[in-house]
């Protein structure tokens, strides 16, 4: 999905706040942005995500509130900032990558939440389907789960002979690794190449 298909969806959840409940109304909708990296880290995908609201008519600290929660690349703190997003009230969440969301998604069953960057959302337990995802989480899946095996081609094609390769794993970013590393080693023994694990 396109960047201007992922503003479309929060541009739609920003549409429909006023729709909810609130025992103190608010003068602009409030996004929550939850992500594991740090600020400088996400400078580039925020002023992308800014720049696209501001095409859909909403500029923060005018008709919208943005609360940015960054685990600084502290994977266990994502299930604390998301609930801290879900008690300021926060109209939609934008979570970052696959860790973020799954913790949005157990802080909260109600609130919207906005994917970004997920690699394989069903298998994660996101969505019941990427063209009908139900519940309260929509957005973008990248193909990364996919690459994998292409990966390890295009090293077998490189250097011909190929038969180990080493591979670095974050261990703190637990879901996506593990799925990272079943996809990497499948992709290996079809391939016939050894891999050497390695945390990093």
């Amino acid at each position: 999905m396109k960047r201007w298909d992922f503003i479309t969806l929060l541009g739609g959840a920003l549409v429909s706040w006023p729709v909810a409940t609130f025992a103190q109304p608010r003068s602009a909708p409030l996004v929550g942005w939850l992500s594991p990296n740090s600020r400088a880290f996400d400078t580039d995908f925020r002023n992308a995500f800014l720049q696209g609201l501001h095409e859909q008519g909403y500029d923060e600290g005018g008709n919208v509130v943005i609360e940015y929660r960054y685990a600084d690349e502290h994977f266990e703190r994502l299930p604390e900032l998301a609930e801290e997003l879900v008690r300021l009230r926060s109209d939609v969440i934008v979570a970052r990558v696959t860790a973020a969301s799954l913790a949005a998604k157990k802080a909260t069953s109600t609130t919207p939440i906005v994917m970004d960057g997920t690699a394989d959302p069903i298998g994660a337990g996101l969505v019941a389907s990427l063209a009908r995802p139900g519940g309260n989480v929509t957005g973008t899946s990248s193909i990364s789960d996919q690459l994998a095996g292409k990966a390890l081609e295009l090293l077998r094609d490189a250097v011909p002979g190929l038969h180990r390769v080493a591979v670095l794993s974050n261990p703190a970013n637990a879901v996506f690794q593990a799925r990272m590393l079943e996809l990497t080693k499948a992709a290996g023994n079809s391939l016939g190449i050894e891999l050497q694990v390695l945390a990093a």
